[in-house]
């Protein structure tokens, strides 16, 4: 997420952070540069003359140029301002009323299909006692209905398609079923379009009268740039719309969208959606989308993806055998799957501060590694020592790996169980937040 944008940034955090004093010289050359690396992301213009603007004033009114840290300042400033600029008051979703009622609207193609399932299962995982039901008001695409059953399946939620030709008759009668089922709340996935035209503003209009619904979120695509702003502020001022959810900025987003969505339409961006799994959607924080827009991190969600997936009574269970030096390959096995389980090493590092990581292709040596393991057979991963140089060969030809490869894996494994005893001490937390600490790659 913002991969691009980040290492610009830092290239130009680098240069200032080398100043002993700041002069007004060099603040120029680094807010030119800042200025470069926004409008290349795709920022609004008027949004990044804001920013560099107010990040002049302040360093003019000596909050940098007098600082014994100008770097550091200069950051802070950047990052207020961010973080000034993406913050709504009202940023939480409303699902107050029986059933609350929340409208997904958007363009054909920017995910709001997909972004109603996932709203869904968020809402169950995050709302005690929330009871969904996805509502397929989507009438012009022949696959829609079929696709929100398929997903809504996966979120473990209903969905409601009725027997209406149009979406006001489904909307009606997805009501009064969820009055009979317990339903307490209704998100409904409207019509898109290619592009934006009237027929279709009509309909979120008849639609919106009807449901009164709590939240009208227009779900945009981040990839599109300053082209989702431009279709939000359309939407908004045709039908209107309460806040908006980012989606695919697991990809390629350069972050212009998410960094000019508040100041052009005033309206809050309530979720985000960083990848293709159910459980992808996360409640869009200023603070933490700009710490990694600037390539400082988001360790919070890193933290929060390992205690999703992390066993607990296993980590305490390989905490036992970690202090006893008994650890075998099973062990590490299941831990390479709970990795996986949080989206592999790409996902996990990615959280990480620019520059931090260098395990680019850790999913890849993970795959190999984990295909090495399930050849093994169950003996051999319990008791390592019996793997002989025929085992390591059918092994090998068994994962699609080398004999070098299993070899490296047996190698590390031997040492790293030979410290395990003489580590028994290993701080708890470190188990709890994804398994020991393996490295593969190199003797």
């Amino acid at each position: 997420m913002f991969e691009n944008l980040a290492k610009k940034f830092q290239a130009v955090f680098k240069n200032v952070r080398g100043l002993g004093r700041m002069s007004e010289k060099n603040l120029g050359q680094a807010l030119r540069e800042v200025s470069l690396a926004l409008l290349e992301a795709d920022v609004n213009y008027r949004v990044v003359k804001s920013i560099v603007e107010e990040t002049k004033n302040q360093a003019l009114g000596r909050k940098v140029l007098e600082s014994i840290n100008p770097g550091q300042q200069f950051v802070k400033v950047i990052f207020d301002r961010l973080v000034e600029i993406m913050t709504h008051e009202n940023s939480g979703l409303n699902l107050a009323g029986n059933p609350a009622v929340v409208m997904l609207a958007g363009l054909q193609g920017s995910g709001k299909t997909t972004t109603a399932a996932k709203l869904a299962y968020w809402a169950q995982q995050n709302r005690p006692g929330t009871v969904p039901l996805l509502v397929a008001a989507d009438v012009r695409r022949p696959a829609a209905a079929g696709q929100l059953k398929i997903l809504g399946e996966k979120a473990g939620v209903e969905t409601f398609s009725g027997k209406g030709n149009s979406a006001l008759t489904i909307a009606a009668d997805a009501l009064n079923y969820a009055g009979t089922r317990g339903i307490n709340l209704l998100i409904v996935d409207t019509a898109g379009r290619l592009h934006i035209d009237q027929e279709l503003m009509e309909e979120l209009k008849e639609l919106k009268s009807f449901l009164q619904p709590r939240d009208v979120l227009l779900v945009l695509d981040a990839m599109t740039g300053q082209d989702a702003v431009r279709v939000a502020v359309e939407f908004d001022r045709q039908a209107g719309i309460d806040g908006a959810i980012l989606t695919k900025l697991d990809g390629d987003a350069r972050g212009g969208s998410a960094i000019s969505f508040r100041a052009v339409t005033g309206k809050p961006i309530k979720l985000i959606g960083v990848g293709e799994k159910i459980e992808d959607l996360q409640v869009f924080d200023p603070s933490r989308a700009v710490s990694r827009i600037l390539g400082m991190g988001d360790v919070v969600s890193l933290v929060e993806k390992a205690q999703q997936v992390i066993d607990r009574d296993e980590s305490e269970k390989l905490e036992r055998k970690w202090r006893k030096a008994r650890l075998d390959l099973d062990d590490f096995r299941r831990q390479l799957r709970q990795l996986e389980k949080a989206g592999g090493v790409e996902s996990m590092l990615e959280t990480l501060p620019v520059g931090m990581t260098g395990l680019e292709d850790g999913t890849f040596q993970l795959k190999r590694v984990g295909a090495i393991l399930d050849s093994m057979t169950p003996e051999e991963r319990k008791t390592p020592p019996i793997i002989d140089g025929s085992r390591r060969v059918r092994i090998a030809r068994g994962s699609g790996t080398s004999v070098a490869e299993v070899n490296r894996v047996l190698k590390q494994f031997n040492l790293f169980n030979k410290m395990a005893g003489k580590m028994g001490q290993i701080d708890k937390k470190k188990l709890s937040l994804g398994g020991v600490p393996w490295q593969f790659g190199s003797d």
